[in-house]
């Protein structure tokens, strides 16, 4: 059986040998694949392409634990009065705004809930950098819930935001504010948003790399055991 096995192996060995071969072309062009996965990471690696943004702060804010996979990230503040706010963002589309950092906005999510009530206020907004501050944010709907899971499509949430008074346009921004959704927060939510995906940008580098490095090996390998 380990005979049979090991016959097995070369046969595999020698069609794998025998494709490269025929297709020299395309090890070539693997190798200058493989030369610009590498040059890409180190680019990347070197590069602080950030360096001039405003990074803010949590405040009183704490982070979920995060992961590089997750697209995400999600930050919850509670108050002495129990009341709490829960943030999500997200990366959202580019920008194509001259002279700005970050080539993309964000999508943000704020949700308040008090203590005593199961209702929500839940509002969606959208982050975006500003030259002369670091951000800015801007409301695009705002929600009254009756509890967590009125959240079925169908059900009536209010009016559209822009449909709002302008004053009540406002103070609802205002109260968000207050609540700590200034701009210390939305310059972090936008920095550390960006340094993530750049941090998954290289890791997918360095699988791809790594991707290309073991079929060498593997290659090598086919060769040393038909000697």
């Amino acid at each position: 059986m380990m005979m049979l096995g090991r016959v097995r192996e070369v046969k595999q060995s020698v069609v794998h040998l025998r494709h490269l071969c025929h297709n020299p072309q395309r090890h070539i062009q693997d190798l200058e694949l493989l030369k610009c996965f590498k040059s890409e990471i180190q680019f990347e690696l070197s590069s602080n392409h950030f360096q001039n943004a405003q990074t803010g702060s949590l405040g009183d804010f704490v982070m979920e634990p995060d992961s590089l996979s997750s697209k995400d990230v999600v930050l919850r503040r509670k108050f002495d009065s129990g009341e709490e706010v829960a943030v999500s963002a997200i990366l959202g589309p580019p920008n194509y705004e001259e002279g700005t950092v970050f080539p993309r906005d964000a999508f943000m999510k704020v949700c308040v809930k008090k203590p005593t009530l199961s209702s929500i206020l839940q509002f969606d907004c959208g982050v975006h950098e500003e030259t002369d501050k670091g951000s800015d944010f801007d409301i695009y709907n705002a929600y009254y819930l009756r509890s967590p899971t009125f959240l079925k499509p169908s059900n009536y949430r209010g009016p559209l935001f822009s449909t709002l008074d302008n004053e009540l346009q406002h103070a609802l921004k205002e109260y968000l504010i207050v609540k700590g959704i200034g701009v210390s927060l939305t310059n972090f939510l936008l920095h550390y948003l960006h340094k993530r995906e750049q941090e998954q940008y290289v890791n997918w580098l360095k699988k791809g790399e790594a991707a290309f490095l073991a079929t060498e090996g593997s290659l090598r390998q086919s060769v040393e055991g038909l000697q």
